[in-house]
């Protein structure tokens, strides 16, 4: 059974159909890459998996048929998810940006147990500072996150979701604006989540070599339709994929890339 299943997905907008009857899954440990031109509907799709918007078809965790729950609810199960716009709180710590998430997800637990007389406190914090740990956030930790480098922002928004737990990640373009020496980092960060966590992990992303070197699949998206899917070698001889994409001239080697 997959992690996270998209079943004919489909999204209009006004008569625009922006995801058009894609079906694909995601498992646990497994890294899948969603690219496409500018346009194709990958931010749609990650809009209706993650409960932005609601779609027709299915979709599933674990399973279960969460088509009509709110981002929250499904949170429960274990989905996060990240934007391409950064989204933190830029007059606090960094720390206390993953406080903030880790507090909200041990929020009805400690309810619960503030009833019976058994609280424990800090457990979200003891959290949180696990994940400034594993992101290596430690030397930023007590800056304010609105005056931290980019790629610095961008760990610290999937420091905030692993806050959460998860067992499924979306990440929308964790890249962009990011050099050369961030992307390496995020890269190490990435295929560690999915190596040593054992994260399932949807990667919209334009960096076609990150997506080549760290996916062990990849799904190609155009005007809305998932136009191929396999290995991130399949793809890149895809005619179809070639036309859609890459474009002839273009040359992607997995060969030689750094990361997982």
């Amino acid at each position: 059974m997959a992690l996270l299943e998209g079943r004919d997905v489909t999204v209009r907008y006004a008569g625009l159909v922006a995801a058009d009857r894609v079906s694909f899954s995601v498992e646990l440990g497994e890294m899948v890459g969603l690219i496409g031109p500018n346009g194709a509907g990958k931010t749609t799709l990650l809009d209706a998996l993650s409960g932005f918007v609601r779609p027709q078809g299915q979709v599933l965790i674990d399973g279960r048929d969460v088509t009509g729950w709110e981002p929250e609810k499904r949170t429960s199960l274990g989905m996060a998810r990240t934007f391409q716009r950064l989204e933190l709180f830029a007059t606090m710590t960094v720390h206390d940006n993953l406080l903030v998430a880790a507090e909200a997800n041990f929020a009805e637990v400690e309810f619960i147990l503030n009833l019976l007389g058994r609280s424990r406190r800090g457990r979200g914090d003891e959290l949180a500072w696990r994940v400034v740990d594993r992101l290596g956030l430690g030397p930023v930790a007590t800056r304010l996150a609105g005056e931290v480098p980019l790629g610095i922002g961008r760990l610290v928004e999937i420091g905030r979701a692993l806050c959460t737990e998860p067992q499924i990640l979306l990440l929308d373009e964790p890249t962009s604006g990011l050099d050369e020496r961030e992307t390496a980092r995020l890269r190490e960060v990435l295929a560690g989540l999915v190596r040593d966590d054992g994260l399932g992990v949807l990667l919209v992303e334009h960096d076609l070599n990150l997506v080549m070197g760290l996916c062990d699949r990849v799904a190609v998206m155009d005007f809305g339709r998932l136009i191929a899917q396999g290995t991130p070698e399949q793809m890149q001889r895809d005619p179809a994929v070639r036309a859609a994409y890459f474009g002839e001239e273009v040359e992607v080697s997995r060969a030689g890339v750094a990361g997982g």
